[in-house]
């Protein structure tokens, strides 16, 4: 008895056109998407490294609810204007102390709002 198994199939190959175009719409999305986040640069003192205090209170607290100043809640667009009033210079020392419910980019919001305003004293307590 003879089995016959019919005549040998050609193998087929697998055309790369297709894994070729993923591979480049991948690219393309990553190129794209990695023009998004710009990195900005806040120049920040750790406590105890500037120059010493001097003139009234200055202490942010950034919390998750909002940011205080020197304990009472003030609104993120009037808190240049109220540190003004509290600095003698541009450079004095604003003490910047997140609470435990606010997170890293609060902290960083605030310091950029403050930097944008003008101020180069700010110092960062834990």
């Amino acid at each position: 008895m003879t089995l016959a198994f019919g005549a040998p199939r050609r193998k087929k190959r697998i055309s790369l056109a297709p894994m070729i175009d993923v591979v480049f719409l991948l690219l393309v999305f990553f190129m794209l998407a990695s023009q998004f986040g710009r990195d900005r640069v806040v120049p920040l003192t750790m406590g105890g490294a500037g120059a010493v205090y001097q003139g009234p209170p200055r202490l942010v607290l950034v919390t998750a609810d909002g940011l205080h100043l020197n304990g009472v809640p003030v609104a993120a667009d009037a808190l240049a204007a109220r540190l003004i009033s509290l600095t003698q210079e541009m450079s004095d020392a604003i003490i910047l102390q997140p609470d435990k419910t606010a997170s890293l980019q609060q902290l960083m919001d605030a310091a950029v709002l403050l930097t944008d305003a003008g101020f180069t004293g700010l110092v960062i307590m834990e």
